[in-house]
């Protein structure tokens, strides 16, 4: 089955699970999903020939401030429950893995903040560039690569991991129908700063009321939502 295949018999799937019935008319057809995808290719291609300068300062600047890889590449579910490597500037020290495990065993408090929405709001993994780039979400700009690739798109439910999958309950149809993107319903909405139920019903409001133009409406509700940095770490 292709991937074109399986995300309509996904988008079926959500419809029915959502409403207890047929398509909603708002669910994008086979032109849109199109359309869609080619605007992704278009801007993220000229996105980075007009980021590259920038993209090559962050890139030197991480790698001299620790001497560690330039890149990270998490690996993520994609649309049809596909996984990817997510890519992003690498914003963690090397040893990161290492000492987050050491931390959860530790630290009741920073477990049951990383069980309820898998991040931590004063990580000690961070460096110092780190923090200035997840500010910022300089961080997430590699993943225009991944937008090209065709494993993301510009707008979409944010990238999670297999493990996060059960939080999505009978609504996991409504993250794995479609690629996820850069930006969505949750960067523009609070970010960390939400809970993790009320991040699952946005992803199922996004999908029931797809359009082109709700896409670029969250487009354009982004850059306000970098400049307030709100939840974001």
């Amino acid at each position: 089955m292709t991937w074109e295949a399986h995300s309509f018999e996904a988008w079926s799937r959500v419809g029915r699970s959502a409403k207890g019935g047929d398509l909603p008319s708002s669910l994008p057809r086979a032109a849109g999903r199109s359309s869609k995808r080619a605007i992704d290719l278009l801007i993220a291609i000229i996105a980075l020939i007009l980021l590259s300068p920038l993209l090559l300062i962050v890139a030197v600047i991480v790698k001299i401030s620790d001497r560690g890889p330039v890149f990270y590449s998490h690996t993520r579910i994609g649309v049809g429950g596909a996984p990817f490597g997510c890519l992003k500037f690498r914003t963690m020290k090397t040893d990161a893995s290492a000492q987050l495990a050491e931390l959860l065993q530790n630290n009741p408090i920073a477990r049951s903040e990383w069980e309820a929405t898998r991040k931590l709001k004063d990580d000690p993994r961070i460096t110092a560039v780190g923090e200035i780039l997840r500010r910022s979400s300089i961080d997430e700009l590699p993943q225009l690569i991944n937008i090209v690739r065709g494993e993301m798109s510009l707008v979409g439910p944010r990238p999670i991991t297999a493990e996060e999958l059960p939080r999505y309950g009978e609504h996991v149809w409504a993250y794995m129908a479609v690629r996820p993107g850069l930006t969505g319903h949750w960067q523009t909405s609070g970010r960390n700063d939400v809970s993790y139920e009320y991040r699952v019903s946005l992803d199922v409001h996004y999908l029931d009321n797809w359009s082109l133009g709700r896409d670029f409406v969250i487009i354009a509700k982004t850059i306000p939502a970098l400049f307030s940095q709100r939840g974001s770490y």
